[in-house]
């Protein structure tokens, strides 16, 4: 296993037990103690977690996995999703993209297409698609989140009052029937909103594992959202609930 792969997978478990014991990475890793002792060592210089005799816990209560250890997780399910949002955008379409893994995949799916705008307030997408003269890119002001890479805050709300987007994607940390569409930083979900409200469509992408779960912050209602675009994974029980509400809901 790679140590990219490790450490999302070290941090994931944080992020859903809150602790983790140095023996039992070593076993379901299928590393040795030393390498498991390093990723620990690593992690907490970079102030993700917090070493204890024996193993680790999180820093906090509510545990927000960063953007970067986040890519390895279900990497196949949002290139897919991503290649079925990109399937939505029409020549000269004026395209909004939250921060987020899987929105960077759609990012990356649009980066060869001709006469597109791009508005995103995601640094890391930013930075993707400033090399490519053939998308025209708007990127919003505001302050840094290093958790996601997003532009947050007033200053990006304003810059977006003045533009109208046919088409936004949306990245969630979670997507509930009756909490709607939620993410861990309230910020960041103002933001986030904004950039729907200046959308004619608004799409969510997220994986599997976000379907059902409830994060801190409510970006808006379901009602807001036209359209899901998901894995075959996802619970079918709360797809079928979230279709009730009248949302579209797509499986690849």
């Amino acid at each position: 296993m790679r140590q990219a792969d490790r450490l999302s997978a070290i941090l994931e478990r944080l992020s859903n037990g809150g602790s983790v014991t140095a023996s039992g990475l070593s076993r379901d890793l299928e590393v040795s103690p030393a390498t498991i002792r390093r990723d620990l060592q690593l992690l907490e210089r970079q102030r993700l977690l917090a070493r204890t005799h024996g193993g680790a816990v999180a820093h906090g209560v509510l545990y927000e996995l960063p953007l970067r250890y986040k890519t390895a997780r279900h990497r196949e399910e949002k290139r897919r999703i991503a290649a079925a949002a990109a399937e939505r955008v029409a020549d000269g379409s004026a395209v909004g993209l939250t921060g987020g893994t899987t929105t960077t995949e759609v990012g990356r799916a649009l980066a060869t297409r001709e006469n597109v705008t791009v508005v995103t307030n995601a640094l890391n997408i930013a930075s993707e698609l400033a090399v490519r003269p053939n998308v025209k890119l708007v990127v919003t002001g505001g302050v840094a989140r290093s958790e996601s890479y997003e532009l947050v805050g007033p200053l990006a709300e304003q810059s977006l009052e003045e533009l109208n987007l046919d088409i936004v994607f949306v990245g969630v940390d979670g997507i509930d029937p009756d909490a709607g569409l939620t993410t861990h930083h309230e910020i960041e979900a103002h933001t986030n909103r904004a950039l729907i409200d200046r959308s004619r469509l608004a799409v969510v992408v997220a994986d599997s594992s976000k379907i059902g779960q409830v994060g801190f912050a409510r970006i808006c209602e379901l009602s807001r959202i036209d359209e899901i675009i998901t894995d075959t994974a996802a619970e079918a029980r709360v797809l079928r609930t979230i279709e009730e509400a009248g949302v579209r809901v797509t499986t690849v």
